[in-house]
């Protein structure tokens, strides 16, 4: 009696481990799932950057605070790029992925990007190809507005999820030809913003530190 007994406790306490590890792992541990890798998959660089990236340009196109130069600020011990953007006008706000505007990397094997951010309104991110940088004909996907609050959110490379504005224009290019030569992701928006930008962390791509 007293064998069984043990075995019956020992099942009882299988059984709660397996259940404990469920409500841990919680609902969201999906097989497949994009789940962002850690902030700490990589050091930052000696310079100001965010996941070793450290050029978040403001361009000066449209009327944005600051109207040119790096957004990058200190925010506790690491940095955020902050830009609002003025008015009912096209603003521009870029981040070279090579760290330098000459270079550009081959992303056609990443599966997309996880952005940490806030904004106070819709804006467009675009993926603009080192052939075809200037104009605002590019590819892109829209960033929803997170009502002023912090956020982290996958965007997909799937070319499903990207398109064009007519009133930017369609791309003289594929979507596939601009993953193989990207130079920069810029953000775009029409409208007033309040943007703060804290992590930007590329599937399979890890930043070079300049």
């Amino acid at each position: 009696m007293r064998v069984r007994s043990v075995v019956a406790f020992a099942r009882k306490l299988v059984t709660f481990g397996s259940v404990l590890t469920v409500s841990l792992i919680g609902p969201t541990a999906v097989a497949g799932a994009a789940v962002p890798p850690s902030p700490r998959h990589s050091c930052e660089c000696a310079t100001p950057s965010i996941d070793r990236l450290q050029q978040w340009l403001a361009s000066g196109e449209g009327t944005t605070v600051p109207a040119t130069g790096s957004l990058l600020v200190p925010e506790g011990n690491r940095y955020a790029a902050k830009v609002t953007f003025l008015n009912a006008e096209w603003h521009v706000a870029v981040v070279w992925l090579g760290n330098q505007f000459e270079a550009q990397e081959d992303l056609s094997r990443s599966q997309g990007f996880w952005l940490t951010y806030a904004a106070t309104d819709d804006l467009y991110v675009q993926l603009r190809p080192a052939s075809h940088w200037s104009g605002g004909d590019k590819w892109l996907t829209r960033v929803p507005s997170t009502g002023g609050k912090l956020v982290t959110k996958f965007f997909s490379f799937s070319p499903d999820a990207w398109t064009s504005l007519p009133e930017l224009g369609t791309p003289p290019y594929s979507f596939a030809s601009a993953l193989v030569e990207a130079r920069g992701l810029v953000f775009v928006g029409k409208t007033p913003n309040q943007l703060e930008f804290r992590g930007l962390r590329i599937d399979g791509y890890q930043p070079p530190c300049l």
